[in-house]
């Protein structure tokens, strides 16, 4: 992978990380109050499920 994809890739994570913010900040607010209610177990378990399906989607794309 290029210096460029991955900054490409980078730039992309960061508009659809901006998106629900932008388009409904209560919404973001309310689901931040619910993560914060979370115990760690249940937030890494979240962290592990998100990093298994981004290898999942890199690969299909690679293959």
């Amino acid at each position: 992978m290029s210096s460029d994809a991955f900054w490409l890739a980078m730039a992309l994570v960061l508009v659809i990380e901006g998106l629900f913010p932008f388009i409904s900040p209560g919404g973001w607010r309310r689901m931040f109050s619910q993560i914060l209610q979370l115990n760690d177990g249940q937030i890494r378990f979240f962290g592990l499920l998100s990093i298994l399906a981004g290898l999942a989607w890199t690969w299909w794309q690679l293959a």
